[in-house]
């Protein structure tokens, strides 16, 4: 019996020929820097990159070294090689994937169904992860006072404007 081990995920990358998913990785508690190189199997332009990038990630051989890799990367990663199997270029692909990855501002998502509005709420706790300070961080400041400006007039609005009622 194996046992288990954890593994700190470094870097994360796909080769094209053959189709595999590469993971630079340590093991915890030691100092080497390992690969290791995940054939994808039975992958084709035609294929659903989140259904084999949850197969990758829940297969046994590998799930103990994806388990710091976020689904969200495999997907990537799964796109990009549908891309390269489709005839794209990887600017082209890179292109795609990062305008789907991107929130426009002005959408209105009550509009979204729920697969699409689970998608943008996913992107959007990403980058709140990604941008987040954390207390371990060294630029951490835990009480953060800001002044703004008060040149300019403010603008009041309807509904904070004091009515003759009482509450």
């Amino acid at each position: 019996a194996r046992i288990a081990m954890t593994c700190i995920a470094k870097k994360c990358g796909i080769r094209f020929q053959p189709p595999s998913i590469i993971l630079i990785y340590k093991e915890k508690d030691k100092d080497k820097t390992r690969r290791r190189i995940m054939p994808v199997r039975n992958f084709s332009r035609f294929s659903d990159c989140s259904i084999a990038a949850e197969q990758l990630k829940n297969n046994p051989r590998h799930k103990a070294y994806l388990e710091g890799v976020s689904l969200r990367q495999l997907k990537k990663l799964h796109g990009l090689l549908k891309g390269h199997l489709g005839g794209e270029s990887l600017a082209e692909s890179l292109g795609k994937i990062q305008q789907e990855e991107t929130i426009d501002p002005e959408e209105d998502m009550n509009k979204l169904d729920d697969k699409e509005l689970a998608k943008r709420k996913s992107i959007m706790d990403e980058l709140f992860e990604k941008n987040r300070k954390k207390k371990d961080d060294p630029d951490f400041i835990y009480d953060v006072e800001v002044e703004f400006p008060q040149d300019e007039q403010l603008e009041s609005c309807g509904w904070d404007v004091e009515s003759g009622e009482e509450v």
